[in-house]
């Protein structure tokens, strides 16, 4: 066994053009691995820097740093059915699964925010956010692109007149999420906006462009028939749509209501954007896979809920 292992390192040295025998000396003055430094664990707690006093606002910003990595998670599994030279229906439905299991830590989480955070502590610490937004949240961006076709992420507004050929940037410019804040009869953008763009437009285009062709909805009708006509796969897909663009934008939603619509009287989100029309399904109707639902669930997505 031994001398086995020593041939296969040896090969995959030389494939390289390199020495075996200068790594091996080298781990003769290496250091055991440890949890802590595998982990990164100190660099990891000393990543929050509170801004007021409230204790819970620690809660909040550690709570948006999971949200982060479990954000990233989905990106690497996305990532590996975008690249994947030989697509099976096994492949993907295996990802789509373990995708919606990240969606559903992150929906059932919310009960974090909503019940585990002191109000009158929120509605305090909450303004030293502005003009901070979660829907600033580049990874969760991304997270879209990746997922569908961009018509599907076009401002239902105008998502039937729109030119499908339209230009990545003319596109860019009339996104869902663009709602947040954009005054489509001035065209002006608010300050969270703005900034947001100033530092991610460009990246988004780039990641845009290459998901134009690889994002799981394309992968997907790139299937052959009999692939398409899983049901294994087809539910899977539908979970995931589901998953994310109901149960997740929900449980969001309400949480945020619960800390911004209080005594009846609806609150300004830290960025200033219309939190409601932007948030709720029923309005916005973002569907990542259409086809896989009939006229009539997505007549009504979002709606009875």
């Amino acid at each position: 066994m031994k001398s086995k292992i020593n041939s296969q390192l040896k090969e995959k040295y030389e494939a390289i053009d390199q020495d075996l025998e200068d790594y091996l000396e080298g781990l003769l003055h290496s250091k055991p691995i440890n949890y802590w430094d595998y982990i990164q664990t100190d660099i990891l707690l000393n990543l929050q820097v509170q801004r007021t006093v409230f204790p819970d606002e620690l809660v909040f910003i550690m709570y948006h740093q999971i949200n982060e990595l479990l954000f990233k998670m989905v990106l690497i599994e996305i990532d590996q059915v975008a690249k994947s030279k030989e697509l099976t229906v096994e492949l993907f439905a295996s990802k789509l699964m373990r995708i919606s299991r990240y969606f559903d830590i992150l929906t059932s989480s919310f009960t974090i925010m909503k019940d585990g955070m002191d109000v009158d502590q929120y509605n305090k610490f909450r303004k030293t956010l502005t003009p901070a937004s979660g829907f600033q949240s580049a990874q969760y961006r991304k997270i879209e692109f990746a997922s569908t076709e961009l018509i599907n992420l076009i401002d239902k507004r105008f998502r039937d007149t729109i030119d499908r050929n339209s230009s990545y940037e003319n596109a860019f410019e009339h996104l869902y999420w663009q709602a947040a804040g954009k005054n489509y009869k001035t065209g002006k953008k608010n300050y969270t906006l703005t900034v947001f763009e100033e530092k991610y437009k460009d990246e988004f285009i780039r990641f845009a462009q290459f998901y134009s062709t690889n994002n799981l909805y394309s992968k997907f009708k790139e299937l052959p028939k009999e692939a398409k006509e899983n049901k294994e796969l087809i539910n899977a897909m539908r979970h995931f749509d589901h998953t994310v663009n109901i149960k997740w934008v929900m449980a969001h939603y309400n949480t945020a209501n619960h800390y911004l619509n209080i005594g009846g009287k609806t609150a300004e989100a830290t960025g200033g954007s219309e939190w409601v029309k932007y948030m709720h399904p029923k309005y916005q109707k973002r569907i990542f896979f259409p086809d896989l639902w009939t006229k009539q669930e997505r007549e009504e997505w979002g709606v009875n809920i």
